[in-house]
């Protein structure tokens, strides 16, 4: 009798991580087709005006080069607005931005946020300096940096008509393990959620930054932010009004990866945090999008209810080896399911990325994977205040608000 519930149990665990591990494995292939929605030259070519922000939270320390690298646009500088959302940095920073081509706005939040942020921007954005309307917003993090051609680029995937647009995030450093790691995740990422959904005609995801929005629908829907994970909010709103996310593989938008295990495990509680409360936002939709026949927002919903890839690793190895010494005919279903998974992170890794994601960095990888396990016990999926990535020789003060709200 017991050993029957415990082979029950056995195959209820693996059935429930296996839906995970099938969704990987579809869009890993996926992303080996050949990308036939690839953008072409527009038939009608206009130049747009664009709105870019920039929320910066506690940012001294990298702001600076952000600023200073986007204000080299080859694009037309009546045609975009630079506005920087300072929010608690210093007196001296401030002082520097004020000086440059841009909008410099600075709230007074007692608890902040990015959401705060970009609804304080847009509700200034009329007064931007510009005297025409803007068409598109663009959301840029304070530690992106982007090429010169970025704007050029952007304008012509608008030429298209696409209301909501993500470019490719993509790494800026890689001084350690924790960096590379950080690095090929979002790589994975990029291939799972963007570019093989955007090549079977779904929606890309979203990831934070780099994203870019028709002005007049992001003014209508930036006030219903209300949560640590705006990306996502955003995300789902688009997906209830069947607005299409495209995914920008040639547009890059070079990202801080964090190289530090403790702002690894900040930024980790964050996302899964948001993945958790995202869920229990999108579930009230889902019996309406299904009757629609929705597609994307039925994805969507399912990508909240997937285990995170790090958990799901170990969890498949523990399971492998544990069964092999309690009954080894039920290890086989494992070490497949296992070797099935790895294949496919493997298949997702860009090829020039493959050599440096096997050999050298993942020893780091053990203890990463404990600091995403030790995380499960911090979800609050009641809390809405963001946790702060904090930066290289960010002079994050002790005694400011914690979040960033």
């Amino acid at each position: 009798m017991a050993w029957s519930i415990l082979h029950i149990i056995d195959y209820l665990l693996w059935i429930f991580m296996a839906g995970s591990v099938l969704y990987v494995v579809f869009f890993a292939i996926a992303s080996l087709l050949r990308d036939k929605t690839a953008t072409k030259k527009p038939s009608v070519f206009t130049q747009h005006r664009f709105f870019v922000i920039i929320p910066a939270y506690h940012e001294d320390s990298v702001i600076k080069q952000s600023v200073e690298a986007f204000l080299q646009q080859d694009y037309p500088q009546s045609l975009y607005q630079l506005a920087v959302v300072s929010d608690h940095m210093s007196a001296e920073t401030n002082e520097w931005l004020a000086g440059q081509q841009l909008c410099l706005l600075q709230p007074s939040f007692s608890k902040s946020s990015k959401a705060k942020a970009l609804q304080f921007a847009m509700s200034h954005a009329e007064t931007a300096g510009k005297e025409e309307p803007f068409q598109y917003v663009v959301i840029l993090d304070a530690d992106n940096h982007v090429s010169s051609s970025f704007l050029t680029q952007l304008n012509e995937v608008c030429c298209h008509g696409y209301q909501a647009i993500q470019c490719h995030r993509t790494a800026k450093n890689s001084d350690n393990d924790i960096a590379v790691l950080d690095g090929i995740s979002e790589e994975i990422n990029n291939s799972i959620f963007r570019r093989a959904h955007n090549i079977i005609g779904l929606s890309s995801a979203l990831i934070g930054s780099g994203m870019c929005f028709s002005y007049e629908w992001f003014k209508q829907n930036v006030s219903h932010l209300n949560s640590a994970v705006e990306d996502r909010e955003l995300e789902a709103q688009l997906m209830k009004q069947n607005i299409f996310i495209r995914y920008e593989k040639d547009i890059f938008v070079k990202d801080e990866k964090v190289n530090d295990k403790d702002n690894f495990q900040r930024q980790r509680l964050r996302w899964m945090t948001g993945q958790i409360q995202t869920l229990f936002l999108m579930l009230p939709y889902l019996p309406k999008a299904i009757a629609q026949w929705n597609v994307n927002y039925i994805d969507k919903t399912i990508q909240q209810m997937l285990i995170p890839r790090s958990i799901l690793l170990i969890s498949l190895l523990f399971f492998a080896l544990l069964m092999t010494f309690i009954a080894s005919s039920w290890s086989i279903k494992w070490w497949l399911l296992f070797v099935t998974f790895n294949i496919s992170l493997i298949i997702a890794i860009p090829p020039q990325m493959r050599t440096r994601a096997i050999l050298g960095h993942v020893r780091s990888l053990p203890m990463l994977v404990w600091r995403m396990l030790v995380n499960l016990l911090h979800i609050d999926k009641n809390n809405k205040e963001f946790i702060h990535t904090i930066h290289h020789q960010d002079p994050a003060k002790q005694d400011a608000p914690s979040d960033n709200e």
